[in-house]
C-alpha cells in the first residue's frame, strides 16, 4: 500500500509544461526536441553529450505537424539525462530552445514506407544542424513546477547545396558512381563515393599496375585516409592537435611524393569511400535487410571502378584493407565476408568483433543489457570510460573512470529517436544486424530499448551474419585456409568503449586454431604499464594521437611484403616498384 501512494504522489506532481510549434507552410513528419541547458553561452541544441558536460533535453514525434499545431512536452515525454520534466529541480533559471527536425520518406525495397532522418554529414551539430531544420531562438527562463510556456520555431538551416570536395590535384582524385544496386534497394538514386590517392609519378608510369589498399572508416568531405594528407605546409596560425594534424599531414605528403624512403617500391593506391545512409554517416559497409547490399555495391561496384579509372590490378592478392574503430569493424567485416577480395586487414580498435563482449554485454546470455544480474543488486554496466585519446596531445593515463552507462547511452539514444532512428551508434548496430521487422519496415530490437531486457531471438539471427567471431569458429574449416596470415588486430587494453573485451575473445579463438594456424597478429596496447585508450593502432611507443596519422607508413611495408608473397605466378610485382 505505501508503494502504491508513492506512485500516485509521484504521477501526481506538479511538472512544467512546454508547446513547441512552427509557422511554417510545411506539414511536417519528424521528431520534435525541447532543449534546457544551464551553459548559456552554447546553444542548447548543440549542449548535449554523453559525458558530464551534458546539458537536458526531451523528444517526441511529430505526424504531419502543420503551422500552428503543437508537440507537448509534459511528465510524460521522455527525457535525457533526467527522464521526466517532473524530476527537474525547480526552480530553476536555464536557456531554452525548440528543434523541429523533419524525416524523409523512403520506399525500399520489400519494405513498408518508413520516416528516417536525413542523411546527415559534414554539418557542425549534426542532426540538430540538418539543412531544413527548424528551431526556436535560445530564451533564457526561470522554470517552475507550474511553468507553462511556447516555444516558437522561427528560424530554419538553410539547405544550401553541398559544394563538395576540393579541386583534384597529381596526388588525391575523386570518383563518384551510381549504385544500381542501392539505388534499386532505396527506391531513389544513391551515389557511392570514393576518395583516391595516387602513388608518385602514377601519370608518368602508365604501363603499371597498382595494388589497392581500401580505407574504411566514417564519412569525410575529402580525403580521410589512415593518415591525414596535405600538399601544403602548415598555416602557421595553427596551434595544438590542429598543428599536429597538419604538421603530420605534410610529413605524409613528403614521404609519399619522395623518390625514395619508406614508399619506395611500395607504390599503392590507398580509396576511403563515403556510404552514409538515414541511419548514420557510414553504412558499416555489410549487406544489411535495412540498409542494403553496401557490402556488395562497394566490393563490386566502386572498387572495379575505381581500379579500372586508375589501372589497379584488380585481383584478390594486389588488395588489402584497413580501418579503425568503425571502420576497424568494417575492415575485419570486409575480410572475413570477401576472404577471396582481399590479402590482408589491418584492424585497429574495431567495433565489438564478439558479440559475447558487445562492449559490456553478452547479448546471448545477459537478460539485461544494462544491469549485471544478480538476485539482490542491480550495478549499470559502463558503458564508456575515460576519454578516446585520439585528439589529446601525448600520452593520457587511463583511470577507468565511468564516463556513461550502457543505459545512459542507450537512453540518450532514444530522446534522439525511436526505431532505431538516432543516428546514434548501439542503434546503427541495431540498424546493421538486426533483421527489418515486416510489419512497421524498422529494425527488430536487440533489446527493449527502454528497459534493456533482451530479445533472445532477435540476438540469435543475429550472431548467423554478424557476430564475425562466432562466424570465423563456425567456418574455420573452411574459411580458415582464406584467412590464414591476413589478420591484423590491434586494441587497446584500457579502450574507451571497451572493445579491447571483444578482441580477447577473438584472441582466445584465433590462437588455438590449428587446422590451418591463423598465423596473423593480435595486440593488446599499452605504454609503461598503462594501458592505450580508444582508438591504439599498434604503435606502443607513439601517443595515440600521433599514430593514427602515421598508419600508412607503418602498415604499407608489411602490406606489400605480404603481397609479394601470396602473389600467383606470372602476377605482376614488378612494374609498381619504383
Amino acid at each position: 500500500m505505501f508503494l502504491r501512494i508513492v506512485c500516485l504522489l509521484f504521477l501526481a506532481q506538479a511538472a512544467p509544461v512546454f508547446h513547441v510549434k512552427h509557422n511554417f507552410g510545411e506539414n511536417i513528419t519528424g521528431r520534435v526536441y525541447l532543449f534546457l541547458s544551464l551553459n548559456t553561452s552554447l546553444e542548447p541544441r548543440f549542449s548535449i553529450s554523453d559525458d558530464q558536460n551534458t546539458q537536458q533535453f526531451f523528444g517526441v514525434n511529430a505526424e504531419g505537424m502543420g503551422p500552428g499545431v503543437t508537440a507537448t512536452f509534459d511528465s510524460s515525454v521522455l527525457g535525457f539525462p533526467l527522464e521526466s520534466l517532473a524530476e527537474l529541480p525547480t526552480p530553476v533559471t536555464c536557456a531554452v530552445q525548440a528543434v523541429i527536425q523533419p524525416y524523409d520518406l523512403y520506399n525500399r525495397s520489400a519494405s513498408p514506407p518508413v520516416w528516417l532522418p536525413r542523411v546527415v554529414v559534414n554539418r557542425v551539430g549534426g542532426l540538430f544542424a540538418a539543412p531544413g531544420t527548424h528551431y526556436s531562438k535560445p530564451t533564457i527562463i526561470t522554470i517552475t513546477a507550474d511553468t507553462e510556456t511556447t516555444l516558437v520555431a522561427t528560424e530554419t538551416e538553410p539547405d544550401v547545396p553541398f559544394i563538395g570536395p576540393a579541386n583534384d590535384t597529381d596526388y588525391i582524385k575523386h570518383v563518384t558512381i551510381r549504385s544500381r544496386l542501392l539505388s534499386e534497394f532505396w527506391g531513389r538514386d544513391v551515389a557511392l563515393e570514393a576518395c583516391v590517392l595516387l602513388p608518385l609519378d602514377w601519370a608518368a608510369h602508365p604501363e603499371a599496375r597498382f595494388p589497392l589498399v581500401l580505407f574504411q572508416g566514417h564519412y569525410s568531405d575529402d580525403w580521410s585516409g589512415p593518415g591525414a594528407f596535405s600538399e601544403t605546409p602548415p598555416s602557421p596560425t595553427l596551434t595544438g592537435i590542429d598543428l599536429l594534424e597538419a604538421e603530420y599531414a605534410y610529413y605524409l605528403f613528403r614521404n609519399w611524393s619522395a623518390p625514395d624512403g619508406v614508399f619506395r617500391g611500395r607504390r599503392v593506391i590507398v580509396v576511403s569511400v563515403k556510404h552514409p545512409t538515414p541511419f548514420f554517416d557510414d553504412s558499416y559497409a555489410v549487406n544489411s535487410e535495412n540498409q542494403g547490399p553496401y557490402g556488395d555495391a562497394i566490393m563490386y561496384e566502386l572498387l572495379p571502378h575505381v581500379e579500372t579509372l586508375f589501372r589497379g590490378i584488380g585481383q584478390g592478392w594486389a588488395r588489402t584493407v584497413i580501418g579503425e574503430s568503425t571502420g576497424g569493424w568494417e575492415a575485419m567485416a570486409s575480410q572475413v565476408l570477401y576472404p577471396h577480395v582481399f590479402n590482408g586487414a589491418w584492424v585497429s580498435c574495431p567495433d565489438p568483433l564478439d558479440f559475447r563482449a558487445y562492449t559490456t554485454t553478452n547479448i546471448y546470455e545477459d537478460e539485461n543489457a544494462y544491469y549485471y544480474t544478480s538476485p539482490w543488486k542491480r550495478t549499470p554496466r559502463p558503458g564508456l570510460r575515460d576519454w578516446p585519446s585520439n585528439f589529446i596531445l601525448g600520452y593520457t593515463t587511463p583511470n577507468g573512470m565511468t564516463t556513461s552507462t550502457v543505459w545512459e547511452l542507450n537512453q540518450h539514444e532514444l530522446v534522439l529517436g525511436d526505431h532505431s532512428r538516432s543516428c546514434g551508434q548501439y542503434d546503427i548496430w541495431e540498424a546493421t544486424f538486426a533483421p527489418r521487422d515486416k510489419e512497421t519496415g524498422f529494425p527488430m530490437r536487440l533489446w527493449d530499448k527502454r528497459t534493456g531486457n533482451m530479445n533472445f531471438e532477435v540476438t540469435r539471427r543475429v550472431r548467423e551474419n554478424y557476430d564475425l567471431s562466432y562466424i570465423m569458429q563456425r567456418d574455420w574449416g573452411t574459411l580458415g585456409p582464406l584467412l590464414t596470415g591476413k589478420l591484423h588486430i590491434f586494441v587497446g587494453a584500457s579502450d574507451s568503449w571497451y572493445l579491447n573485451n571483444a578482441v580477447m575473445l577473438v584472441q582466445d579463438f584465433l590462437e588455438s586454431t590449428t587446422a590451418p594456424p591463423y598465423n596473423g597478429t593480435i595486440e593488446i596496447g599499452a605504454h609503461a604499464g598503462r594501458g592505450f585508450a580508444h582508438c591504439w593502432t599498434g604503435a606502443r611507443d607513439t601517443p595515440n594521437s600521433i599514430a593514427r596519422l602515421t598508419q600508412l607508413q607503418r602498415f604499407v611495408p608489411d602490406m606489400v611484403a605480404r603481397m609479394l608473397a601470396t602473389a600467383p605466378h606470372g602476377a605482376d610485382t614488378s612494374s609498381w616498384r619504383y
